[in-house]
């Protein structure tokens, strides 16, 4: 239990003093960048996936005559 205890201390000491964080600006501005492409990434695939079913659709409503 002494070597977990430690192992979280020194896993804070190296977050707080060792690791450099990205500006808080920058932060805000790449999440706002990851929401929009993923917004639109997700729109992308949702016209695909439209497309592709009624094409779908189309083709077994021909092939039931």
């Amino acid at each position: 239990m002494a070597g977990f205890v430690s192992y979280v201390k020194e896993s804070f000491d190296e977050l707080k003093n060792h690791v450099s964080w990205t500006p808080w600006p920058e932060a805000q501005r790449l999440t706002v960048v990851v929401a929009v492409f993923s917004i639109i990434f997700s729109l992308a695939i949702w016209g695909v996936d439209t497309v592709f079913s009624k094409a779908v659709k189309v083709y077994f409503d021909l092939i039931a005559g």
